[in-house]
């Protein structure tokens, strides 16, 4: 049985998918700044953007480099503006 997605795009899949996993950290953190029922739904987000990653890994591996640069940009407009217009500070 054949693949049928090439090994660079497999290759950048995974990668995409490890860079993602790694965007957790920030998620996890963000107690730090924001009050506790924004950290749960950014980590509803993330997990949501997961879900995406994993779907495109399956069907258009090469996109799922886009999910780490998605979350990594919502993550921070989410922080900057809960700091800008709701008051959150560290």
């Amino acid at each position: 049985m054949q693949n049928a997605h090439p090994l660079p795009a497999r290759i950048a899949g995974w990668t995409g998918l490890v860079a993602h996993l790694a965007t957790l950290v920030w998620y996890a953190a963000s107690g730090l700044l924001a009050p506790g029922w924004a950290v749960l739904l950014l980590l509803l987000v993330w997990a949501g953007l997961l879900a995406v990653a994993i779907v495109l890994l399956r069907r258009r591996p090469a996109y799922v480099l886009l999910v780490p640069v998605v979350s990594a940009l919502f993550w921070f407009g989410a922080i900057s503006a809960g700091e800008a217009w709701l008051g959150w500070t560290g």
